[in-house]
């Protein structure tokens, strides 16, 4: 399987991880991940705040240069994969967009491809069924909050991808690594990532309520597909407990990052040292599980 591959502007720097972690898998999985030539920001989250126009050219460009390739393209960002996908149905939707699109962006694009979630490329087209065969190192006794987000899977007009309000392909993914995925409320619900920088305390207060419901519900791990999620739930857990004085200490991880770790590549390879919230509690608790695993009669 070959995909374009937009890694967009996180994955380079604040989401290092998620790219350390997706390249690995990629290359278990032996899907071939062609990165975009020079691609460009695809505008989330301030341009369709501040230009319809810009907002669609932005994206539109990077899916025409895979356009031109014949190939699908895989976004792991969950933002950029919104904002894709919103270019995708408006040129899909109407010729007069086509054409001032193409026309600014100076090359011809008719959203003939698809724009596809990594989570749904390394789950549902590569199949669950090998992600478990190649799983040698299964997540024993793992238990994650699947944490979707809003961006992946709403407005489901826009995103095409699971069930808005109880998603369950991360949730398989968990069941196919050997992992539990516990229920929980929030697993859609916004952490905020909109108002990173002009209003902290809402995003504090939004990210506190992700985390303190997937604590209640047991998880050990919250599990993500998105820069910007990680980024609040990760780099703010430290503010968030003491804006609210509690001890949450849980560390939050791409799905890549925990798909790698069962396929056997080792934790600082893949990022697991990058995180602000201490990882090392996940890798000790799976390799105690798979211990006790090995000992059973």
């Amino acid at each position: 399987m070959k995909y374009a591959y937009y890694p967009g502007c996180s994955l380079d720097s604040t989401g290092i991880e998620y790219q350390l972690s997706t390249k690995a898998v990629a290359g278990t999985l032996g899907v071939e991940l062609w990165e975009i030539p020079e691609w460009n920001c695809c505008g989330a989250s301030a341009a369709h705040n501040t230009d319809r126009l810009l907002s669609l050219a932005l994206p539109a460009r990077n899916l025409a240069l895979a356009e031109k390739e014949g190939l699908d393209v895989a976004v792991p960002c969950a933002a950029c994969y919104s904002r894709m996908k919103a270019t995708e149905k408006a040129v899909r939707g109407s010729e007069d967009v086509r054409e001032k699109i193409s026309e600014i962006i100076e090359m011809e694009y008719g959203a003939s491809n698809r724009t596809l979630a990594l989570l749904d490329v390394f789950t549902n087209q590569a199949g669950l069924e090998q992600v478990a065969s190649l799983a040698t190192k299964p997540l024993q006794g793992l238990k994650t909050a699947c944490y979707y987000g809003c961006l992946m899977v709403k407005p489901p007009r826009l995103a095409e991808f699971d069930d808005p309000e109880d998603p369950q392909t991360m949730d398989r993914l968990m069941d196919a690594l050997g992992a539990e995925a516990v229920s929980w409320p929030y697993k859609t619900e916004c952490c905020g990532a909109g108002f990173a920088s002009s209003r902290t305390d809402i995003v504090l207060q939004m990210s506190y309520e992700v985390l303190r419901l997937a604590k209640t519900a047991g998880a050990e791990a919250v599990v993500t597909a998105c820069p910007l999620c990680m980024l609040n739930l990760d780099m703010r857990q430290k503010e968030i407990e003491a804006k609210n004085g509690v001890a949450i200490d849980l560390p939050i991880l791409y799905f890549t990052e925990l798909m790698a770790l069962a396929f056997g590549h080792k934790p600082a390879a893949i990022g697991f040292n990058k995180h602000f919230v201490d990882t090392t509690p996940v890798v000790r608790k799976v390799e105690q599980g798979r211990r006790a695993k090995e000992v059973q009669p």
